[in-house]
């Protein structure tokens, strides 16, 4: 038998009757989203057309983010490290 303590818990979960969780409304309600959200940016002064993201390679992304460059060497930070093989991936273990 469940405590009190894990009913309780369990019950903040529980809405009341009547109540809609909050999810399910407004411009980011899925239903909703795709033609509220052009809206929105257009009320906002924004291009109502999401932008376009660029595509960057990883070691660019971490580069402008960290600005760690990962295509150096780890231990001189002078030298270009070069990728010579990429270890193939390995499956789980299936033991049937």
């Amino acid at each position: 038998m469940p405590s009190t303590a894990d009913r309780r818990r369990f019950l903040l979960h529980v809405i009341p009757q009547g109540f809609m969780r909050v999810r399910h409304f407004g411009f980011l309600a899925n239903r909703a989203k795709k033609h509220a959200l052009p809206q929105c940016r257009k009320l906002l002064g924004l291009n109502p057309a999401l932008p376009e993201i660029p595509k960057k390679s990883p070691q660019d992304l971490m580069l402008e983010l960290t600005g760690i460059d990962i295509s150096r060497c780890p231990k001189c930070k002078k030298g270009t490290m070069v990728i010579v093989a990429e270890l193939p991936k390995v499956r789980p273990w299936d033991s049937s």
